[in-house]
């Protein structure tokens, strides 16, 4: 039986959407329909019941997710084994991260990696960090950089690498909102807010505003922290980013970290499904970062 037949399948029992899994899984709708109505005729059972909006799964797909998830989890052990030839651990790792983390966490990661297993192929993607989590669970990467969030799916795995701090940030100078912010008891809710759109450093922006009993002006909400700090650094509003965005960034001299009530910090981990963290290559990096991040 096809491997990667059953992966989608096992995709599409999760997602519950030929949409969703076609663009995860890198094919089209009805590529994906194809391969389904093949399993189907393999299985002689129908396996989902369609509608225009979502997907259900029949008994008989119910009675094969425990036998495809036990073939697939067998062939990528195989694999995994067949992949150290003459000691030299081989294959492709597929990683993800944040602008930032890129050049904040992730070159001693893979420097050490990379000096140790030469032949593993990296493919990097950057982007929001808040994307993390759902890249991982689609599949579409291997192991993401993430924030730790509150609760966590049974489903994933992670190892912390760090701990990050925000801060409540400002334009330095002269500008429109240094009247305000020198008031012993600034009233920060006249001021314009420039936040992160979605992830654990809005949630952590919004369980400050609520502990300071703060009703924010929101100027603006951005994808991805890095563009906060360089909005602020133009004047635009103040910002709340995380310390190593703010710390890294080429508009760093132009902002200033104001002195107001802390913001509770979140953790940063290396994030992949449980279910592949018997894959050498994932092994592998996951062993360097314990040994670098104690």
């Amino acid at each position: 039986m096809n491997i990667k037949l059953l992966q989608n399948f096992l995709h599409l029992c999760e997602s519950h959407s030929f949409t969703y899994t076609s663009k995860a899984m890198h094919l089209s709708p009805s590529a994906l329909s194809r391969q389904i109505q093949k399993l189907e005729d393999d299985v002689g059972h129908p396996l989902f019941i369609r509608d225009n909006r979502s997907v259900e799964l029949t008994s008989a797909a119910k009675q094969l997710i425990p036998v495809a998830m036990n073939i697939c989890a067998e062939w990528t052990s195989y694999k995994a084994n067949s992949n150290v030839v003459n000691n030299a651990l081989k294959g492709q790792l597929k990683l993800f991260c944040s602008v930032t983390a890129s050049y904040s966490h992730l070159p001693k990661l893979l420097n050490d990696f990379k000096v140790n297993y030469p032949h593993i192929d990296i493919k990097l993607s950057t982007g929001d960090p808040a994307q993390a989590i759902d890249k991982i669970e689609s599949s579409e990467v291997d192991i993401a950089i993430s924030a730790i969030p509150e609760k966590i799916s049974s489903k994933l795995a992670f190892e912390i690498i760090s701990e990050i701090p925000l801060s409540v940030i400002a334009p330095v100078g002269n500008n429109q909102f240094i009247g305000e912010i020198n008031k012993q008891n600034t009233n920060w809710g006249s001021l314009p807010f420039i936040l992160p759109e979605s992830g654990t450093a809005r949630n952590r922006a919004n369980q400050w505003f609520k502990e300071q009993k703060i009703k924010p002006t929101i100027y603006a909400q951005v994808s991805g922290h890095e563009a906060i700090v360089s909005m602020v650094a133009l004047g635009c509003g103040i910002g709340i980013a995380p310390d190593v965005v703010i710390n890294n960034s080429p508009v760093k001299d132009k902002v200033q970290r104001l002195n107001t009530a802390p913001i509770t910090p979140f953790k940063l981990g290396l994030c992949c499904k449980k279910s592949k963290l018997n894959d050498s290559v994932i092994q592998a990096l996951w062993q360097v970062a314990e040994n670098i991040f104690i």
